[in-house]
């Protein structure tokens, strides 16, 4: 996708660093998207918010003034009180609570979870933003890599594959970036993915809801 594809995005930035901030806002700016606001602190997030309506926040987990999880929280708190607001949140190491508990926040809809490394890559860091903008579930690789390690149930009656499959879905990716991804159809694509909610005991729903409650079950434990 080129830059110019992309629909323009009215961004709040939260980062206590300086520099990454302003890179952000430059690498945004690139790509048509425009930060109406560019904020250090967890407060001058939830003002910002308030001020400008944006379209998503970034935010970094950690901030100003215990540099713990004030990001994280101010993120929680908005999707709380503007359901449907999506929240791309931003983390210097894999956080697994951090992730699951961001997930867990409104519908799992609308949410992001990447490394701060994530940024360099830059056409991967945008398209994320877009997804997130739009409604997706997106999770970082690196994060998806140590879950496999860790994960057993109630993953463990899934196929090798079938972990594989979900592992995508937890990235954000959609039925034909997996196969393109594990060179098959489609259709054998949506027949792995319609097992593994079976195997899952999901509740009967719409495909996409139930696809948010797949990685949520792939995070939580």
């Amino acid at each position: 996708m080129v830059e110019g594809e992309r629909s323009a995005l009215r961004v709040v930035l939260a980062e206590d660093s300086v520099l990454l901030r302003d890179g952000i806002v430059a690498l945004l700016a690139r790509f048509g998207h425009k930060v109406v606001a560019a904020v250090g602190d967890a407060d001058a997030l939830l003002a910002a918010v308030a001020e400008h309506t944006p379209d998503i926040v970034v935010t970094d987990v950690r901030m100003p003034p215990g540099f713990q999880d004030e990001g994280l929280h101010a993120a929680m708190r908005l999707r709380a009180e503007r359901p449907g607001l999506p929240v791309l949140v931003l983390s210097q190491y894999v956080q697994r609570a951090y992730a699951a508990e961001l997930l867990d926040s409104g519908d799992g809809t609308g949410v992001g979870y990447l490394l701060k490394d994530r940024v360099g890559q830059v056409e991967e860091f945008v398209d994320a933003l877009s997804e997130v903008a739009a409604g997706g579930t997106v999770v970082d690789p690196e994060v998806v890599r140590q879950l496999l390690r860790r994960r057993r149930d109630p993953l463990g009656r899934l196929t090798p594959r079938e972990r594989e499959v979900l592992g995508l879905v937890a990235q954000g990716r959609s039925n034909g970036a997996i196969a393109r991804e594990l060179v098959v159809t489609e259709a054998a694509v949506g027949k792995h993915i319609g097992s593994i909610l079976a195997k899952l005991d999901l509740p009967p729903a719409d495909d996409a809801h139930r696809r948010v409650l797949a990685v949520l079950t792939y995070l939580r434990g």
